[in-house]
């Protein structure tokens, strides 16, 4: 009997599985006027049909960069993706919905996610109008922002095919150096500290002190990535969500994006998004001054000691992400 509903139930989540698989890959680049406006009982344009009304006309500069990122990352998904597994609805938890403005997001860690999150509770009414004026911790707040894996097969293939979809990409190494000095380095990161660092040097160190091992807060960036490569990291489950892949996170080659907005553009990719959903006027929360060269300058000084044998394994385990949104390999790193 229990092996028999063991069966039933592998069935029914390949079904479900397939199900995501195909509405993810049918998507039309765009919906039809009528399927545009349909969600939204025809009151006004979806952000998705307003997509659609910019590729037909003559192109802005920035239109034309957007589209040129959606037809890079459908030919990348083309040349490098082969096997493929079904989606399954836990698959889906990395992209929240916005009923109210039809709009997707899915959330990279490490990538303005959390100015992202304030912008869409904004946007939903769940929050003050300026973004600024939410705290980070409610941004991060569980439930307020639903997830596609909370819905039905129907109800995600009814948003897969109405909403806008995009999401926020950055350069793999200088977000996994973001990632290791906010979570490992930083006073506020004693939870991560406690739960991944005291792991890394129980693991990685020869002769910890029973300081590193009771509180992980001394991970040096060296034990760091010697930790995402060892096998047995893998074979605990996936990698934690502020340094697994992007890909891995969002499945651009099984579900169809149609804005690919990058950390290195950030004001102005943000800006097209918030046009495409009738919120022009809202502004999105901007980095300090200099942060961006700063981040690229950290990230440069932390690879520059580690050894080009372990910066080529690393790299093959960032490599997808290079590859989908055509990231150019950072002359720091010495890979030959």
């Amino acid at each position: 009997m229990t092996r028999r509903y063991g069966r039933r139930r592998a069935l029914a989540a390949a079904c479900l599985g397939a199900a995501l698989l195909l509405l993810g890959a049918l998507r039309p680049a765009f919906e039809s006027s009528a399927m545009g406006t349909s969600w939204f009982g025809g009151k006004r344009r979806s952000p998705l049909q307003t997509l659609y009304d910019l590729d037909q006309g003559p192109r802005s500069a920035l239109a034309e960069v957007h589209r040129q990122r959606r037809e890079l990352l459908r030919h990348a998904c083309s040349r490098h993706t082969r096997r493929q597994h079904l989606l399954r609805p836990e698959d889906l938890q990395h992209v929240l919905v916005d009923d109210a403005r039809g709009l997707l997001y899915c959330y990279v860690p490490k990538v303005a996610c959390t100015n992202w999150k304030r912008v869409l509770l904004a946007l939903s009414g769940r929050g003050p109008s300026d973004p600024r004026a939410i705290p980070a911790p409610e941004a991060h707040a569980p439930g307020l922002l639903p997830s596609l894996a909370d819905f039905s097969p129907a109800e995600v293939n009814r948003r897969l095919r109405a909403y806008l979809a995009f999401l926020f990409v950055r350069e793999p190494f200088e977000r996994l150096a973001s990632a290791y000095r906010n979570k490992l380095q930083r006073p506020w990161g004693a939870a991560f500290q406690r739960r991944f660092g005291t792991d890394i040097v129980r693991r990685l160190r020869p002769r910890p002190s029973p300081d590193a091992l009771a509180r992980g807060h001394d991970v040096r960036f060296a034990e760091f990535l010697a930790y995402l490569l060892d096998p047995r990291t893998r074979r605990d489950g996936p990698l934690n969500e502020h340094w697994e892949r992007a890909h891995a996170l969002c499945h651009p080659c099984r579900l169809r994006y149609d804005v690919v907005g990058k950390f290195e553009t950030l004001a102005e990719d943000a800006a097209f998004v918030l046009g495409l959903a009738g919120a022009p006027g809202l502004r999105f929360p901007e980095p300090p001054p200099g942060a961006r060269a700063a981040a690229r300058d950290r990230a440069e000084r932390l690879f520059r000691d580690i050894s080009p044998f372990y910066q080529r394994r690393l790299f093959g385990l960032y490599k997808m992400d290079f590859l989908l949104f055509n990231y150019s390999v950072p002359s720091y790193l010495r890979l030959r």
